[in-house]
């Protein structure tokens, strides 16, 4: 094996750090001996990854902080201990970059809840590999994005693995979706949650790849594919723990949400689907699978998930997952075949896809006040986050601080210039340099485009949110005598309704700031919904459960 040493400036987004770094850029199957990215050092001890069930293995991390060298000689100063480590992933898995999920275990192989990086305790885990993504960055821009607009999404950063003395190159370490106070803070169900308000959430679901045993079909099929089959996948609970109880529930939810949502009164802000939705999470969602044009949005790794009435039971659109097919032109239908930055991603049918995708974004978008909301929604954040200022000058940053580790990793993988993974139509740029000079010029191709084709009339509401997406607190939930309703704008008009749209007898007086409080100890059992119009016209409903 060959090798060369070099010593160069690393720039970081927070400055300039000169240090002096010896490194190893030797042929396949080497080892990074520095790099000022975290190291993940793994040793399966002789055993082999299976995709399952996980492998015991022993992991060490080492990062000494930005612009400090981390050695693979070091002690793990992040973590050193057990660990169960298996293969994830479906085509990811064909690549010979493999993708891992593991879990950090204590000395008796339990699960244990450790702090990563910075990341909050938890005990999975998942090292994305980067063969099918030569920027490094389409996950982890995804992913930062959807948390600058508010939401959760996956914490990310890049490392370096090492498994069994073998240089395996760069890849994501992020957080797996899963139900967690810091990651998808949604109430928790036990196989005894079969009744009541405990019955109601948490739950997610999603879009994927399906089979009989992990999945339910929609009783509506796609509007652009007609006669099609739409299945949704069950996530938390998974498909062996979820009760039977749990399922018609689930299952009952969706279906109402549809039957609202499909209906000739979709439009109307109680009767249609806004009492179901958590609006701003499906703007956001669907801003964030355009911007990228992901061909994956919403078919496969699309997520939602629900909490507890007595939380907010209404359905949500996210965590995003999955950009390793986005941010590119990909030769697999005219729609991710353009070049000009043209093209929508929610149009996937047209593709013949397989899964069917959902097409609750297109009847969304059939509604005007919808279309107005995310256009309102776009244009605020073209000024803050989604400013070609903030998206070029991150990926800049990111590019710049690991010049050194994608040299190595580039040696390892020598795939630059050659089209492998997702079947790009653009010539492989055969630098590193060239690949971030293309991945930025699509960007702003991209962005141009949605400038001049983002659905939807600007509204003149101030601030980067609006308003009916702002919180409307309702407690306690279930309500047996008095409901007290908090919103963040005054309310003109304030009525109770029961989910059959009956308009019930209420008398809502204010307290405090913002605040009105109703007696409901008349109303029969039930679930409800309060309609408000605040002061500038905007509608909120929010939903209670009557005891």
């Amino acid at each position: 094996m060959t090798s060369k040493n070099k010593t160069k400036r690393i720039f970081l987004a927070a400055g300039v750090v000169v240090v002096n770094i010896l490194i190893s850029a030797t042929a396949t199957g080497s080892v990074a001996d520095t790099s000022s990215l975290p190291l993940f050092v793994i040793d399966t001890r002789g055993n082999i990854i299976l995709d399952e069930p996980k492998t015991d293995a022993f992991l060490k991390i080492i990062f000494h902080g930005l612009g400090k060298i981390n050695s693979s000689d070091d002690p793990g100063n992040v973590y050193e201990g057990n660990i169960g480590i298996e293969y994830r992933g479906r085509y990811s898995q064909t690549f010979p970059q493999k993708p891992y999920l593991f879990e950090t275990r204590n000395a008796a192989g339990e699960k244990l809840n450790i702090p990563l990086l910075g990341f909050p305790p938890e005990n999975e885990w998942i090292l994305i590999p980067s063969y099918n993504d030569k920027t490094f960055l389409r996950n982890d821009l995804a992913f930062r994005i959807f948390r600058q607009m508010g939401h959760y999404a996956p914490r990310s950063t890049l490392c370096e693995v090492i498994l069994n003395g073998d240089y395996q190159g760069i890849y994501l370490f992020c957080e797996k979706i899963k139900v967690d106070r810091n990651r998808v803070s949604i109430a928790k169900l036990d196989t005894d949650d079969n009744t009541g308000d405990s019955l109601t959430g948490g739950y997610i679901f999603k879009q994927d790849y399906y089979d009989e045993s992990n999945s339910w079909m929609s009783l509506y099929p796609a509007l652009d594919r007609p006669g099609s089959s739409v299945y949704f996948v069950y996530e938390y609970p998974g498909p062996e723990k979820i009760t039977w109880q749990q399922k018609q529930y689930l299952r009952s939810f969706v279906f109402t949400f549809e039957k609202a949502l499909y209906g000739d009164a979709f439009t109307d802000p109680f009767m249609g689907y806004r009492p179901y939705t958590d609006v701003g999470s499906f703007i956001d969602y669907f801003i964030v699978g355009e911007l990228s044009r992901n061909i994956d949005a919403y078919k496969k790794s699309c997520y939602y998930y629900k909490d507890r009435d007595s939380r907010d039971g209404r359905l949500h659109a996210g965590p995003v997952w999955d950009f390793d097919w986005a941010w590119k032109n990909i030769d697999e239908c005219d729609i991710f075949r353009a070049t000009d930055g043209s093209g929508w991603a929610w149009q996937v049918n047209s593709c013949g896809n397989w899964p069917v995708a959902v097409t609750w974004m297109e009847r969304l978008l059939q509604d005007k006040h919808f279309a107005d909301e995310l256009q309102t929604r776009y244009r605020n954040l073209r000024k803050t986050v989604l400013s070609e200022k903030a998206l070029l000058g991150y990926i800049d940053s990111v590019s710049v601080r690991i010049d050194y580790a994608q040299n190595r990793h580039y040696a390892r993988w020598p795939i630059l210039g050659i089209n492998v993974g997702t079947p790009e139509v653009d010539p492989q740029p055969d630098s590193y340099e060239g690949v971030i000079d293309q991945f930025r010029n699509w960007i702003s191709k991209r962005l141009a485009w949605l400038d001049q084709n983002m659905p939807g009339a600007y509204l003149e509401y101030p601030g980067d949110s609006l308003p009916i997406d702002r919180p409307v607190r309702l407690y306690p939930n279930p309500a047996s005598d008095r409901l007290f309703v908090i919103v963040s704008r005054p309310a003109i008009s304030m009525r109770i309704f029961s989910i059959t749209g009956t308009l019930c007898t209420a008398i809502f007086e204010p307290f405090g700031e913002n605040g009105y409080q109703a007696t409901v100890s008349h109303l029969p059992p039930g679930l409800y919904v309060v309609r408000i119009v605040t002061n500038n016209g905007a509608i909120v409903t929010g939903k209670f459960a009557k005891e």
